[in-house]
């Protein structure tokens, strides 16, 4: 049984019509192109002249879809990613045999007729008529490249592909008269070069480069005879003349096309003859398209670099405007991406938390002073089989990530101490911080509404951490009650406005609510790369840089687009800068992050680990690099006791102990070789320990409740009945519908080490 044209072969009544305008064709083209003066062809004649005159030579050609290619800062390809794969190259960049081998097999007189050829219309109605039906076409090199312009402009929208394609009579002479503009404006060479580039050539392969690259693994310039023959084959139906799925039918078709270029002396009998007898050697490329193919476990920030461009208005007014770029392709987009600190960042997931294991971890770098995102990685590979995943667990819901980030816990505190600093306390500042305590009775907040406690109560980690504490202590030891006292003493207002200026926000892209188990102890969801970019800006001295991922994007024809850049404010002074980085080298020297510390250069980091031990952070920073690293179940039901994490085995997770670990040797290879800068020193005197004093502020009564051990619907400890921290059933699904788990009941955003 024959095999179908590619589409599924014609009907009868498609064959039909398909008679008919080649007739109605030739009938315009001797009325009113060869010969004009033919007045014997009656007033029928005349009309279709008339009709065919009316009809506008405005063709548009679309620039042609091509592939986008992301790189890293130092140029290396991340990945392509196209909605059609194709690159455009020049007739020179063709092998002779390629343009004689489509000419001879499609249009053997291209070279003779104008847009239409006369006799091929003529013999293709005698052939047809001899047949009762369509054995042979007649349209040329030309009217064909302005249908795949049709196609192209159709794009994925199967109705106008339809409407492109349609057997009718109208569009035939539609495109006869747009093929005479191209053949006037673009002339026999130029038009073929574009037919060769547009084509489809089946295997997902547009164009000539695309089709020599996925068959032989070579450029189009490079194409042997038997090779340009069988690729010129394949044009008329690249499913039944498919090399990879039917080799024979293939052969056939490619010896068809030697012997037409014998025939009409493009090549000598004998050169035809040898290029028969060689067998068909493929050497098949699959296709590399999206960025599940990124290097180096980059598939999620390729993915970012994505969602960035589909969503900031420098690259379009509208989505429809930036998503039609994108598709357009043909981009060359480069990143901020550092090779060296992805591979760092990749190797040290894979040493410390496994793909298999029942949390993951999520790990992002980024330079302080510029925003850029130097690394980005997760232990679940980019992909949509077991224990893969597309959700980027290092951003926030509407750049793919999950739908409320991860809570944070401890690592919240520094945004506590600067707010503090800031409004005028002193980094010796003491509080009596005892084991037990519920929280103030009324905390004040930016309006004349002030937050009231409704009987919730907390406690540290260790039954040992008894205050007084300075803020040294309390830092180092990530003491809970500290921190609330603290905020309960300058209130929630300058906690909220700090966090605004450091681009704090929930993964949801909502405000942190003003309460203080989020606003103290990290019970709400933040992402990795939100938590980086508010700790670089400790370590560039108080001024805060919104992240960035693109450092410059060219076109198809090497015009360069505009793109976002990082702004730069102020977010503290540099003194309170400086004081928060010598309190969080205290936490590496000889506090809970004592396991991440790096050698030989100056770093300061802080630990988090929330209630039920459902996530786990450190976030850390060296003059030149900052990082965040979360380890967790991603939809918050795994406590972290007794558990195993790559390989090792662990009675309870801390912040210091897994996240820490990870942090360091991510950042160990990621600065190896650069300069070590050390910050600008601020000594902060030890406070004596003094005995508390009755009637303190928030000095009442042990309570029973451990770090706002309320938990909430899976978001690690929001407090449920505090206003605004009413969080849904299915928390850390996955945003913009990956397809991502529901989140469960857990538990978890208390402020511990």
């Amino acid at each position: 049984m024959p095999k179908k044209r590619s589409g599924g072969g014609l009907t009868g009544t498609q064959q039909a019509a398909k008679f008919l305008g080649v007739s109605v064709l030739a009938g315009a083209v001797l009325a009113g192109i060869a010969l004009p003066a033919a007045g014997a062809l009656g007033l029928a004649a005349k009309g279709t002249v008339k009709g065919f005159d009316e009809i506008p030579a405005n063709l548009k050609t679309p620039p042609l879809s091509q592939r986008t290619t992301i790189l890293d800062a130092k140029g290396g390809q991340i990945a392509t990613v196209y909605s059609r794969d194709r690159t455009v190259v020049s007739l020179k960049d063709i092998s002779p045999y390629m343009q004689k081998a489509i000419v001879a097999i499609e249009d053997s007189r291209f070279y003779e007729h104008g847009a239409v050829d006369l006799k091929g219309v003529l013999r293709a109605l005698n052939r047809n008529a001899q047949s009762g039906g369509v054995a042979q076409g007649a349209s040329t090199l030309t009217q064909q490249y302005v249908k795949n312009v049709f196609v192209e402009e159709a794009g994925d929208d199967p109705d106008k592909v339809a409407q492109a394609t349609q057997q009718t009579i109208g569009r035939k002479i539609q495109e006869l008269k747009y093929a005479i503009q191209v053949e006037e404006e673009l002339g026999k060479k130029k038009i073929l070069e574009n037919y060769l580039n547009i084509t489809f050539f089946g295997q997902q392969a547009y164009g000539i480069e695309a089709a020599s690259q996925r068959y032989f693994s070579k450029q189009a310039k490079d194409l042997k005879l038997e090779e340009a023959a069988m690729l010129a084959g394949i044009v008329q139906s690249p499913s039944r003349y498919d090399p990879v799925n039917d080799t024979e039918e293939a052969t056939k078709r490619r010896n068809t096309v030697l012997q037409r270029m014998a025939e009409v002396h493009d090549i000598s009998q004998t050169e035809a003859d040898r290029a028969k007898a060689v067998p068909v050697k493929l050497k098949v490329s699959k296709p590399k398209n999206g960025c599940i193919t990124a290097v180096s476990g980059a598939g999620f920030f390729c993915d970012y670099v994505r969602e960035v461009f589909l969503s900031d208005p420098v690259f379009g007014k509208t989505k429809e405007a930036r998503a039609k770029v994108w598709n357009q392709g043909g981009l060359t987009i480069r990143t901020t991406l550092d090779p060296r600190a992805q591979e760092s960042t990749q190797e040290s997931i894979k040493d410390h938390v496994y793909q298999t294991d029942d949390v993951a971890t999520a790990v992002t770098l980024v330079q302080p002073g510029t925003g850029k995102i130097q690394a980005m990685g997760q232990s679940r590979p980019y992909g949509f089989g077991k224990h893969e995943t597309q959700i980027n667990y290092s951003v926030n819901q509407k750049m793919g990530g999950s739908n409320f980030g991860f809570p944070v816990g401890s690592t919240f505190k520094p945004f506590v101490a600067a707010a503090a600093i800031e409004q005028g306390k002193p980094p010796t500042q003491s509080y009596p911080a005892p084991y037990k305590m519920p929280y103030p009775d009324s905390i004040p907040t930016c309006t004349d509404k002030p937050w009231r406690n409704q009987g919730f109560n907390l406690e540290n980690e260790n039954e040992s951490e008894v205050g007084p504490y300075a803020l040294k202590d309390a830092m180092a030891k990530s003491v809970n009650t500290y921190f609330v006292q603290m905020i309960g003493d300058i209130g929630l207002c300058p906690v909220v406005e700090m966090t605004d200026k450091l681009g704090v926000v929930q993964g949801n892209g909502a405000k942190l609510p003003v309460s203080p188990s989020p606003l103290t102890l990290g019970s709400t969801g933040i992402s990795p790369l939100v938590m980086a970019s508010a700790y670089a800006t400790f370590a560039n001295r108080g001024t805060y840089c919104t992240p960035t991922a693109i450092e410059s994007i060219r076109t198809a024809d090497n015009k360069s687009l505009e793109v976002p850049k990082s702004t730069c404010e102020k977010a503290m002074t540099e003194r309170t800068a400086d004081t928060i980085n010598e309190l969080l080298r205290g936490v590496i020297d000889s506090g809970t992050g004592q396991e991440a510390g790096l050698q030989s250069r100056d770093n300061a980091g802080k630990t988090g680990t929330t209630d039920e031990r459902r996530n786990a952070w450190f976030v850390g920073y060296t003059p030149n690099l900052s990082g965040a690293v979360w380890v967790g179940s991603p939809s918050q039901q795994v406590k972290m006791e007794n558990i195993r994490i790559g390989g090792t085995r662990y009675g309870k997770v801390f912040g210091g102990q897994v996240p820490g670990p990870i942090w360091r040797d991510a950042m160990t290879g990621a600065l190896d070789g650069q300069e070590a800068p050390p910050f600008n020193r601020v000594p902060i005197p030890d406070a004596p320990k003094a005995p508390e004093k009755p009637g303190k502020p928030n000095d009442n009564k042990p309570g029973d409740h451990r770090g706002q051990g309320n938990g909430g619907n899976g978001n690690g400890g929001q407090e449920d009945p505090f206003p605004g921290i009413s969080i849904p059933p299915d928390l850390i699904g996955g945003g913009n519908n990956r397809g991502q788990s529901n989140g469960g009941n857990g538990n978890g955003g208390g402020g511990f080490p």
